[in-house]
């Protein structure tokens, strides 16, 4: 217990002392980020706004639908999504120059429903065959979704797979659809599967097919609060903010 409070104090101290730029009102700042670091911001946040007294909104989906409202020209003040969006974003002009930055990284990892029989994910091989034997498969909408699916492909198995693939919607964990049956192995970040009830998990992809995605990103380009922003981002890949990261299942980006 002692631990935990002093960690806290530890990332107000670093909040308040990120406010290098101070305003005399509150500022409000929206977030559009990668549902794979939800859990661990909704920690991280509240100790902001305690430090800061500024508001943060935020709303969580796929890298993919994040990427596509940001470029249609959605509003928000800090956008953090898988690496290779964050790139695409920077070419479109989308975020402030400068301001990039990474804020974790997560391997993925396969899941199937709590009580259910544990099939072999030893190898890529083991993988494979777990797949096919499978009635039912689950992958993200996201950036592990978009892997998953170039694996399967790579595998030879795309066709099998698509023909029994349950519907994910986008920031929708995976886990969730395999909890409720829908599906009977589900793919996610691990980040995103440790916390749902309901599943066992089994485990990280194997070293030779593993992917870890970088979520990243910056201030928006249109941000109405630079200065806000740019101390949240600060706060965000702090070396304090980095102990709720790793806790949470996620690597330091």
């Amino acid at each position: 217990m002692g631990g935990t409070i002093m960690k806290a104090r530890v990332i107000i101290a670093v909040a308040t002392s990120l406010l290098l730029s101070s305003v005399a009102d509150a500022a409000e700042i929206k977030v559009l980020a990668s549902a794979a670091i939800r859990d661990a911001y909704l920690e991280l946040l509240p100790q902001f706004e305690k430090a800061t007294g500024n508001k943060v909104t935020a709303e969580w989906s796929g890298s993919p639908d994040i990427q596509k409202r940001i470029a249609a020209g959605e509003a928000a003040d800090v956008v953090i999504l898988g690496n290779s969006g964050t790139e695409e974003l920077i070419r479109q002009g989308k975020l402030m120059p400068g301001s990039r930055a990474n804020f974790a990284k997560s391997g993925a990892g396969i899941a199937v429903r709590e009580g259910a029989p544990k099939p072999d994910i030893s190898s890529a091989d083991a993988v494979k065959k777990a797949v096919l034997a499978a009635k039912s498969v689950a992958y993200s909408a996201g950036a592990s979704g978009a892997y998953i699916v170039s694996m399967f492909q790579k595998m030879g198995i795309a066709d099998e797979v698509k023909a029994k693939t349950a519907t994910v919607k986008p920031g929708e964990p995976v886990g969730a659809v395999v909890a409720r049956g829908e599906a009977e192995i589900g793919f996610h970040q691990i980040s995103e599967l440790m916390p749902v009830k309901g599943i066992q998990y089994l485990g990280p992809l194997p070293p030779e097919i593993q992917n870890v995605t970088v979520f990243s990103g910056g201030v928006h380009s249109g941000t109405k609060e630079p200065d806000a922003a740019t101390t949240l981002v600060r706060f965000l890949t702090s070396p304090a903010a980095m102990t709720i990261i790793t806790k949470h299942h996620l690597e330091p980006g």
